[in-house]
């Protein structure tokens, strides 16, 4: 999206206006929008400006004692440019000749520096706080880093985080665990693959451990850090993570209501209000809330929720800011349903056919997945002055779940082709976390060398109180299904009678992570080098009892565990004239392990270690982002079986993941948006004495299951990593029709391949490839007609052709993707 705003000559600046006071300023002559970054962050005055009329312009150097108004006069002289008044810390930026209509403009307040945690532009944001920790260009940050604009989630109309991350590089979203079953349940949930291991999730840069999705109604946007990131974020898996960023107040006054619908029985109804308190502005509030009640495409499974979110921004004075974040949501049924369904009669041909996608092989009346989850977040910061910065961010979050499901047993069909052993669990926790993480950011200079130096320490706690009980359950005929006669077998008081399959387990667990931090960003004209180390320590107390009716007895167990561990990062990005950033870095994570080896000696933490070379292209007068990147990662300290004593473990195992990526985010014009990827990606067991079990299709075979057979062990090293696809690609293209009758409509379209992954760390057997459509259209009513201003009708389809696919598969039991999901939504904004 694009704006316009006129010349206008004589206007006062603002810096004359609001901001008189003297400052020490020290900004090298350089590209003329790397001065005003540098300008904002030693002045606080915003500086707004047409994209291309700052392209091709370079500052002035200054360096002394002076006012704002004084200092911007300087960087401008010689560029052709004035500046003007727009508010009481911000100036835009003007031709120096009258009567001259500007070209477009970033929209989210076409301020230089944008806010690296808001929405983005289009589908193109140019900063961010994740990865270092500081408000950087994405240019300058020496690893791949992928962000997900409000704009993409609105043109996608995503309803949870796997469909928001579908358009992203390095990741897979559609594997294992994920709600692929048409529920909406939530922003989370599941497992995606980052790079080919699993990734950890973060809410505005602390690591969340609730069980309880967040919305996306709730949510600015998403990003992805692939690659290491311990050295800020402590403990997580050497693949990267995905970091959430929640709404929060808004400069200009916003008034949205929306009312959904769409197959499945799908009906929602959403608002987000945010507007200042007081005449000055000084005290913001926002306040989101979402009710939607859907069937999925499984029966028997639905989806129910509601919840709000409200938020203020209080700024103390000009130095000083308070954010404060509550969000708490309500689902009685959340839609999730994981269960496996046989690989005979989806993956392989069945004995009747292929298994209907609607297939239930729960309970009707047992299974429901029913949760609840409150978090409270402040962000606080102060500048104590053009240097030295104090920023600290704080969260508390619990949840509540109670689930209890029947589903496929692990195994095979029975050798009558048509009945499916099941299991059943009642799984009734609790969690509660708080994180809190304070740090000094400070800006200066060693000669013509500019720093932004940060130091902090962090801190995560987590408690977990769970109980897990688990008994066989009838079989199922899965063309036949006949519900009823199911009945619980836990062996405790109010669920039948004990038998020989039954088992419960009572545990607590509590993990504590304190770790202090340090990272210097040191910048010579063109060069940034990013330099980062981090101490962690870790500790673990778990216990749980064990109980089994059958035989009478019962075992306890507690497990006190605490390690440490140093991680870092090196690297270093140039970025030329005219846009180019080639980059390097060396990084490395780690992930606690517990248990001991044969003497006792507790097992050191997984050290992840990557080396990552690419390039960044923001080229001037084009708002886009073009990355390219090329990564090989070794997960290192990996047990595997101790071959001198068998039932133990040492860690010489290893697995390495190496590949590239390539992405394009464009916003090309007004009215044409485009994203753009490829990921290629090699993970496999490297090092391991383990040996693993393949499963077999074989059509003539009913003896370890209705054609499947269990085959002998073979060596787990050198194996593919499962549920991990080689190749990826996707296209998504959003257009607005710019005149016209038919002005204010647009189109979208998308693609996504997932190439073929293994089933299973056998590699015994392959699940294909597949390629999915996506679609959609949005008409602005206002368009047509005054009266209608603020009226927008939104119509969304993915999977087009219903393709019927498999995402991932286990030993014998698959997981079904998605069928076509068609969701509308009507908008009004006042």
């Amino acid at each position: 999206m694009t704006s316009t705003c006129l010349v206008e000559m004589g206007g006062r600046s603002a810096a004359a206006q609001t901001a008189s006071a003297t400052r020490h300023f020290s900004i090298p002559a350089q590209p003329l929008r790397n001065a005003l970054r540098d300008y904002f962050q030693q002045s606080g005055v915003q500086v707004a400006y047409p994209t291309m009329i700052a392209s091709d312009a370079r500052s002035t150097a200054i360096s002394g004692d002076m006012t704002p108004q004084e200092a911007l006069s300087r960087l401008l002289s010689g560029t052709g440019l004035i500046y003007r008044s727009t508010g009481p810390n911000s100036v835009s930026l003007l031709k120096a000749s009258s009567g001259i209509t500007l070209g477009p403009v970033r929209v989210q307040g076409a301020v230089a520096h944008e806010s690296p945690t808001g929405p983005g532009v289009g589908y193109v944001a140019e900063n961010t706080m994740s990865g270092t920790k500081t408000d950087t260009p994405i240019t300058e940050i020496p690893n791949s880093i992928y962000v997900v604009t409000k704009q993409q989630m609105q043109d996608q109309q995503v309803q949870n985080l796997a469909e928001a991350l579908r358009y992203t590089p390095g990741i897979y979203a559609e594997g294992m665990g994920q709600q692929t079953n048409g529920a909406a349940a939530g922003f989370g949930g599941g497992t995606f693959i980052q790079r080919g291991f699993s990734s950890s999730q973060f809410i505005d840069g602390l690591i969340s451990n609730s069980e309880v999705a967040l919305d996306p109604s709730f949510i600015e946007r998403v990003e992805t850090i692939n690659g290491p990131t311990s050295v800020m974020y402590g403990q997580a898996a050497p693949g990267g993570i995905i970091n959430e960023s929640l709404k929060r107040p808004t400069e200009a006054p916003l008034r949205n209501v929306t009312v959904g619908f769409g197959n499945w029985n799908r009906y929602e109804a959403t608002f987000d209000v945010s507007d200042k308190i007081t005449s000055s502005g000084n005290l913001k509030y926002r306040i989101a809330g979402i009710g939607v009640s859907q069937d999925t495409q499984t029966d028997y499974v639905r989806y129910h929720r509601v919840g709000v979110s409200p938020s203020f921004d209080w700024k103390i004075d000009d130095k000083t800011d308070l954010t404060l974040i509550g969000n708490y949501v309500y689902t009685p049924e959340d839609g999730a349903y994981s269960s496996y369904l046989p690989a005979v009669g989806t993956l392989f041909p069945g004995k009747y056919g292929r298994l209907s996608r609607h297939l239930f092989m729960g309970e009707p009346g047992w299974n429901n997945h029913k949760e609840s989850g409150a978090l409270f977040e402040y962000l606080f910061s102060h500048r104590f002055n053009s240097h030295l910065t104090f920023q600290q961010t704080f969260r508390y979050e619990e949840s509540k779940t109670n689930f209890s499901y029947v589903y496929t047993k692990y195994g095979a069909l029975d050798a009558d082709g048509v009945t499916q052993p099941r299991v059943a669990f009642a799984v009734p926790n609790t969690t509660r976390t708080a994180a809190l993480d304070s740090h000094l950011v400070g800006n200066y200079r060693t000669g013509e060398v500019r720093h932004t130096a940060i130091v902090g320490v962090d801190f995560w706690d987590y408690h977990s109180n769970g109980q897990y009980y688990r008994s066989d359950a009838n079989s199922l005929n899965i063309y036949a299904p006949q519900y009823g006669n199911f009945t619980p077998h836990f062996g405790y008081p109010g669920m039948g009678s004990a038998d020989a399959t039954s088992w419960s387990w009572f545990g607590r667990d509590t993990y504590d992570q304190v770790g202090v931090y340090f990272q210097d960003q040191i910048r010579y004209k063109g060069l940034t080098v990013t330099l980062g180390g981090r101490e962690d320590w870790f500790s673990q107390y778990s216990w749980s009892k064990s109980s089994f009716p059958y035989t009478g007895t019962s075992s306890t167990t507690t497990s006190p565990f605490s390690t440490k561990a140093f991680t870092w990062r090196a690297g270093a990005t140039y970025e030329l004239d005219f846009g180019l950033a080639p980059y390097f870095s060396y990084a490395t994570s780690f992930q606690p392990q517990t248990g001991t080896d044969v003497e006792g000696h507790a097992f050191k933490p997984t050290q992840g270690k990557q080396f990552e070379a690419g390039l960044k292209y923001k080229p001037h007068g084009f708002d886009a982002l073009f990355t390219a990147s090329a990564f090989h990662i070794d997960q290192t300290n990996v047990l595997t079986s101790d071959p001198q004593n068998p039932g133990y473990s040492i860690q010489t195992g290893q697995m390495t993941s190496k590949g590239f990526e390539v992405s394009a985010q464009a916003n090309v014009t007004r009215d044409l948006r485009i994203l753009a990827s490829y990921t290629y990606d090699d993970v496999r067991y490297s090092k391991s004495n383990d040996t693993t079990v393949p499963y077999y299709y074989d059509p003539t075979s009913v003896q370890d299951g209705y054609h499947m057979r269990e085959g002998a062990a073979v060596p787990l090293k050198g194996k593919y990593a499962d549920a991990v696809p080689r190749n990826m690609t996707s296209l998504f293209v959003n257009y607005a029709l710019p005149k016209g009758k038919l002005r204010g409509l647009e189109f979208n379209f998308g693609t996504r391949y997932v190439g073929w992954t293994y089933a299973n760390t056998a590699n015994s057997f392959k699940v294909p490839a597949f390629i999915l459509f996506d679609t959609g259209m949005r008409y602005d009513f206002g368009k047509a007609a005054s009266f209608l201003k603020g009226l927008v009708g939104q119509l969304t389809i993915s999977n087009l052709t219903n393709r019927y696919y498999v995402t991932s598969c286990g030993t014998a039991q698959c997981y079904i993707g998605q069928g076509r999901r068609v969701y509308g939504n009507l908008s009004y904004s006042w």
